[in-house]
């Protein structure tokens, strides 16, 4: 049976047209649908939290029971998403989510009532969070190979770029006009910007569509025919192996310290003596340096092994775990959130292109959404683990001793990782740098 049912039957000659490489242009609608699960993230749904918890009269403990549950139940999103992205193809997927994550943003911004209310947090967890991340991560792994780690980095950038634009202006009409006509603005932005741009512009992949793999000689070495699809690992192979797992709980594991740290950073800070205003300068710092990081991993991606880059990037995330207990001066914070922000920046941009690289393109979908479902489990925690340590011991200190000593094992262990030998059939030995 032929696997791309939807997009190899009729070939569209359009993106052979394109005077660049097509793989750009689909990375650019890639990096907006990321930018788009905006109203399903933990960021988004602080901007409007204050005045919905007003506007609907919930407490505090209600909202953060709703979030838990919501993120957990929305994290299964990412395993059935993938099998049908590798079986459907990203335009109609990428399309369809968009159109379900808008609908339901739209139908948010209504919302009168806790149940209704905990229904659709739900759902833009589950379509936002979950199922549009892994659909705009695994477009870019189907249409680059021997460029993925730039690409990745290009990616990484245009979505730093994105947040900073989309959080303000949202921000700006949520204080002007309220939540719920700054939810309502999104979910028409989605439903009639985003989803019609996904269709025209979105195709599978290079072979889907007639055109070299990267757009140049050496890459089409390992591309497929139209009607062979791409090869490489199944889910399970890729489970039965340790760079899936090293790899994973590494991405998981600073996402668990992103989420909680963001949450409650003014608390911690406030611990070490600090005040708002250097609450919020750390916040700049850090979106700056996450941008840095991201430039610094898609270049050294090209020059270090992977798996070598991740064990740095674990190494600096260790050290800002270590400092934060103990920063005293404003120039301490300011090192602890270079540092914090520079190896977020790494670990994102690894995240992102580390599965393709290791396990080939066939069934990146599915792979990718097991990866997903990890970290999205783990910002959930997150937050969780952190209230639980400050409630029993008076201190953040003992939770961010004890996730560094486990971040250094798994620094230890990303530095010995092999990534699997049948990923090197799929990817030019260049990509590889083992």
């Amino acid at each position: 049976m032929n696997s791309f049912p939807v997009e190899t039957q009729r070939p569209v000659l359009f993106p052979a047209r394109v005077p660049v490489y097509y793989g750009w242009v689909t990375l650019t609608v890639a990096a907006l649908a990321m930018v788009g699960t905006l109203p399903g993230r933990t960021q988004g749904l602080g901007l409007i939290t204050e005045p919905l918890l007003k506007d609907l009269q919930l407490d505090r403990v209600t909202w953060a029971q709703i979030n838990l549950w919501a993120t957990l139940i929305g994290s299964l999103f990412c395993v059935g998403i993938g099998r049908l992205l590798d079986r459907w193809g990203s335009r109609t997927v990428l399309t369809t989510v968009v159109l379900l994550l808008g609908a339901v943003v739209w139908l948010l911004s209504g919302a009168h009532n806790v149940w209704w209310l905990s229904v659709l947090i739900t759902l833009t967890r589950g379509f936002g969070q979950s199922a549009l991340s892994v659909v705009s991560i695994s477009i870019v792994g189907q249409w680059f190979v021997k460029r993925l780690n730039t690409a990745m980095g290009v990616y990484s950038v245009l979505l730093s770029i994105g947040f900073m634009i989309s959080f303000p202006v949202v921000g700006t009409v949520v204080t002007n006009s309220g939540w719920r006509t700054a939810w309502l603005g999104v979910g028409a932005a989605l439903l009639v910007g985003l989803a019609p741009l996904s269709w025209v512009l979105m195709r599978r992949t290079p072979e889907a569509c007639g055109i070299a793999l990267d757009g140049n000689a050496l890459a089409s070495a390992v591309a497929q025919t139209p009607d062979q699809p791409p090869q490489g690992h199944t889910l399970w192979q890729a489970l039965a192996t340790p760079a899936f797992w090293i790899f994973a709980l590494s991405s998981s594991v600073y996402g668990l310290l992103a989420s909680g740290i963001a949450l409650f950073n003014e608390s911690i800070l406030a611990e070490r003596g600090f005040d708002a205003a250097t609450y919020y300068n750390t916040l700049v710092i850090t979106a700056l340096m996450a941008l840095a990081g991201n430039f610094l991993g898609g270049w050294l991606s090209d020059r270090w092994a992977i798996n070598r880059l991740m064990a740095l990037a674990m190494v600096l995330l260790m050290g800002a775990l270590l400092m934060l207990p103990h920063v005293r001066t404003q120039a301490q914070v300011a090192v602890w959130a270079v540092v914090m922000g520079a190896a977020g920046g790494v670990v994102i941009v690894i995240f992102f292109s580390f599965w393709s690289r290791a396990f080939g393109r066939g069934h990146l979908g599915q792979i990718q959404g097991a990866a997903q479902t990890l970290t999205v489990l783990a910002s959930a925690v997150g937050p969780l683990l952190l209230a639980e340590c400050v409630t029993r011991t008076g201190s953040y200190a003992s939770v961010f001793y004890l996730l560094a000593a486990i971040v250094g094992v798994l620094a230890l262990s990303a530095w010995f990782v092999r990534l699997p030998v049948a990923a090197r059939a799929t990817v030019p030995p260049a990509a590889i740098n083992l």
